[in-house]
């Protein structure tokens, strides 16, 4: 237990002390806020954890994180089952299975966040291919090097580890900071 406390508390305060890191919260919160701003909508994607994480922070965009304010449009597309379950039964793969969902309800001006720990998931680079195919802006937050997926969004976020728990940890300390810097944009 005292190495993991150990490692986040390395990861944290070398992020926290990173401008890049913080110019890049930044930016992602920015084309967050002017996504919302101009009526479209947050898609998220991501598996296992990654996938929860997307549902939690989509949830508090819709809902709130700590200010009653408007109700912000935001989509994780991890939570349909019966979609998933059927697309990969019917395929007998998930490849394109975030890909479908974008191809079916993002439009030019919407904003995917796609993560994955390892940058190395095929249904989420076909998912920020067919993002940025259809014009949505996308933000990718990863670990290690980036993976396949460094490179081909419009802003990365990758934790310089290749611990997928503190590659995790940092995510969610990420996404509240853009789900705060967001929802501050929003209040009355």
């Amino acid at each position: 237990m005292k190495n993991a406390f150990a490692e986040s508390r390395k990861l944290i305060t070398m992020l926290e002390e990173d401008p890049i890191f913080q110019q890049t919260i930044n930016q992602c919160a920015a084309l967050m806020i002017d996504t919302l701003k101009n009526g479209n909508k947050i898609l998220w994607c991501g598996n296992g954890g990654s996938a929860a994480d997307c549902q939690h922070l989509s949830a508090e965009l819709v809902a709130k994180l700590n200010h009653v304010r408007p109700a912000l449009a935001s989509v994780s597309l991890t939570t349909d089952t019966s979609f998933l379950t059927a697309w990969i039964n019917d395929n007998g793969h998930g490849r394109d299975l975030f890909a479908r969902q974008i191809e079916s309800l993002g439009k030019n001006g919407d904003t995917l966040i796609a993560i994955s720990t390892s940058g190395n998931s095929e249904n989420i680079l076909e998912a920020v291919i067919t993002a940025k195919s259809m014009g949505l802006s996308v933000i990718v937050l990863t670990g290690n090097d980036g993976g396949k997926l460094k490179g081909l969004p419009d802003i990365e976020l990758i934790i310089p580890s290749n611990n997928t728990q503190r590659i995790q940890e940092m995510h969610i300390i990420a996404g509240h900071q853009l789900c705060e810097e967001i929802e501050l944009a929003f209040l009355k």
